[in-house]
């Protein structure tokens, strides 16, 4: 199956350029907010958001009268990111030198970590670094005011939520920020919750300064790689017999089993493991002291390193654990098969493809994996991400999963799409107007460009956010399979999602957040080609003068049109009925609202093909159009009113 996104980037070498003060182009930008009291740092994986904390907590302390910083990491290993760090060799006033004994991402007791804790709120030491447990666990003991004059760090802060009922961490950060003088720091790569649920309360949101730094900056200012692969690889049966399709083991490989519970594990992870190395060849030992496993090639003999991060003894987990974390040569490492491991945090840049089995829980852990190939490294040109997902099969019990977990797998790429690639300005094309626009704005007829601050901010700096939410949308995952008309998606099921996520928005205000979205999502620069002194661009599968652009034209096109064409083409008709056939058994019920969008529609069907729609049609669309017509004639009669 072809790569559903396959990006290429200009290898500027800008995003790793340093400054007079050793900061690189993100870590600069985070810094220049440094005297926010709470900051949110929206960065993608090695852009360096670790040091630019470093930076921002040193200043905190030499400057802004902070007594002591605290840095939260999800898990232990994420700790070693803020280990010791000399800064004023590239200029920087201070050297980070965290004492080893308030390292608290070591092993040992919760219990003896949480006293250590308390012990550093009383010290004079300056820097604790801890897990989220421990600070959860420590949160617990202490009175708020402990956390007066003290900088709190929360790394990958996705891992907050704004659920009191079932996020512990959620409830600390807002308790802290209520109740005491504490400055916030929060960073992450993947902003957005695979659950729906916000990651703060709006009343706390809006407190917070943003710095957002892309994945287009970051990949495009990267000095080796150049280009970017997402795809899809479909099985029937068991995963293990279709594996060595795509596990190419001359490609530095993080390969990501399924989990235990899911439909696509056998059950038995052990087992899955040993059949996958018996599939590329001979075992031929494991190193004693380094855990490391040599398998020799069945092909040609090569002897392939791997990493297993499955086995759960922990002597055997942290030797291998220990070795990954000290390698220094593309030649030391091969293969990882991990589960849980290996994903957020987890660095090891000269990685070429993720290969990730099954869908793996939310776009946000998606695109964490999808971040373990995208390290630029002198060993590579190109990065892969690769799911292999479970065809759906009309006879499996389970095939309502297997079309939930597909579609699921295709907005996540969609997100991708607009995560990895440049955005555009756009603004209001208006009468008569003949001035060519400057290079990356594109001017749009009957286009409402922000007229509020709330709709700037939005567009600025929450605008791949809000499309991770409408992405996860039920309704909108179903429009992928092309069964619901694009003005219903775009004038519809946009709105409700923009109109849940900003309550406060006037209807002004959400049209022109809408139009913004759907503008943003239906404009690529793949897309765009010149002829002579004109652009056009790709949309509905003809070509358009971009001079002749006009929003209605826009609204008319499927946002999704990309998936739904890559799906068609790739599976085969049964396959893709059997997908049509689940979304319908649970279809949205139709809406007054989108009855009198398609409404139009009927009349010209009727016109052209000299019928009303059926509604038993094959044609997804024609089937809408006919259920449309059953409740407009409904309210007609209701209302007594003529349609």
């Amino acid at each position: 199956m072809p790569n559903i996104i396959d990006v290429t980037y200009a290898r500027t070498g800008e995003s790793t350029k340093t400054n007079q003060y050793g900061m690189r182009e993100m870590q600069e930008k985070a810094f220049a907010s440094r005297n926010s009291k709470y900051l949110l740092i929206k960065a993608p994986p090695a852009s360096g958001k670790s040091r630019a904390l470093m930076f921002i907590a040193l200043d905190k302390l030499t400057h802004q009268g902070i007594k002591k910083v605290i840095i939260a990491v999800p898990e232990r290993s994420i700790g070693a990111s803020f280990q010791k760090t000399n800064l004023k060799e590239n200029g920087f006033f201070e050297d980070w030198n965290p004492e080893d004994k308030y390292n608290l991402c070591t092993a040992g007791s919760d219990a003896s970590k949480v006293t250590l804790f308390s012990k550093f709120l009383d010290s004079d030491s300056k820097i604790l670094i801890c897990t989220h447990a421990t600070l959860r666990y420590a949160y617990e003991e202490v009175e708020e005011n402990k956390f007066n004059d003290c900088l709190l760090a929360i790394d990958e802060f996705h891992h907050v939520s704004a659920d009191k009922d079932s996020s512990k961490l959620g409830n600390l950060l807002h308790s802290i920020m209520t109740k005491s003088n504490a400055h916030i720091v929060a960073m992450t790569g993947s902003y957005f919750r695979g659950d729906g649920v916000p990651v703060l309360a709006p009343e706390d949101e809006i407190k917070f300064d943003k710095v957002t730094y892309n994945y287009y900056d970051q990949l495009n200012g990267y000095n080796y790689l150049k280009s970017l692969g997402i795809g899809y690889h479909f099985y029937q049966g068991k995963y293990l017999s279709a594996i060595n399709e795509i596990l190419d083991t001359d490609k530095k490989t993080i390969l990501h089993i399924p989990n235990v519970n899911s439909g696509e594990s056998t059950k038995e992870k052990y087992e899955e493991v040993n059949a996958i190395l018996d599939s590329i060849g001979e075992f031929e030992k494991q190193d004693s002291e380094t855990g490391v496993l040599y398998i020799k090639r069945k092909t040609d003999g090569k002897i392939i390193k791997v990493a297993d991060l499955v086995d759960d003894n922990p002597t055997n987990r942290d030797k291998i654990v220990s070795y990954l974390k000290n390698i220094k040569s593309v030649d030391d490492m091969d293969l990882i098969i991990a589960l849980g491991m290996a994903k957020e945090g987890f660095d090891w840049p000269y990685c070429e493809h993720a290969l990730t089995v099954g869908y793996r829980g939310s776009l946000t852990e998606i695109i964490q994996i999808i971040g373990r190939c995208t390290r630029d490294s002198e060993n590579k040109t190109h990065a892969q991400f690769t799911n292999l997902i479970a065809q759906p099969d009309a006879e499996d019990n389970e095939v309502t999963i297997a079309v939930n977990n597909m579609l699921k797998a295709i907005t996540c790429s969609l997100l991708m799409e607009q995560v990895l690639a440049p955005n555009f300005k756009f603004k209001t094309r208006v009468p008569d107007d003949t001035e060519k626009a400057e290079k990356g704005t594109i001017k749009i007829r009957g286009f409402k460009q922000p007229s509020t601050a709330k709709v700037q901010n939005i567009v600025d700096t929450d605008l791949n956010d809000l499309k991770a939410k409408i992405l996860q949308d039920d309704n909108i995952a179903k429009a992928i399979t092309g069964s619901v008309d694009p003005e219903v998606i775009n004038k519809v099921l946009i709105p409700k999602v923009i109109q849940t996520t900003y309550p406060d928005l006037s209807d002004e205000e959400i049209e022109e957040v809408r139009q913004y979205v759907v503008v943003d999502s239906a404009i690529k620069t793949g897309d765009i080609e010149t002829s002579g002194d004109k652009q056009f661009i790709r949309m509905a599968n003809k070509f358009v003068n971009i001079d002749d652009l006009n929003i209605d034209l826009i609204d008319s096109i499927n946002p999704f049109q990309k998936a739904f064409e890559i799906l068609s083409k790739s599976l085969d008709k049964k396959t893709f009925k059997v997908i049509q056939s689940c979304i319908e058994e649970t279809r949205i019920s139709i809406t007054e609202e989108e009855a009198i969008i398609l409404w139009p529609k009927i009349k010209k069907f009727v016109k052209e093909v000299g019928r009303e729609p059926n509604i038993s049609s094959y044609d997804p669309l024609e089937r809408r159009m006919a259920e449309a017509l059953i409740l407009l004639r409904k309210l007609k009669r209701e209302r007594g009113a003529k349609v």
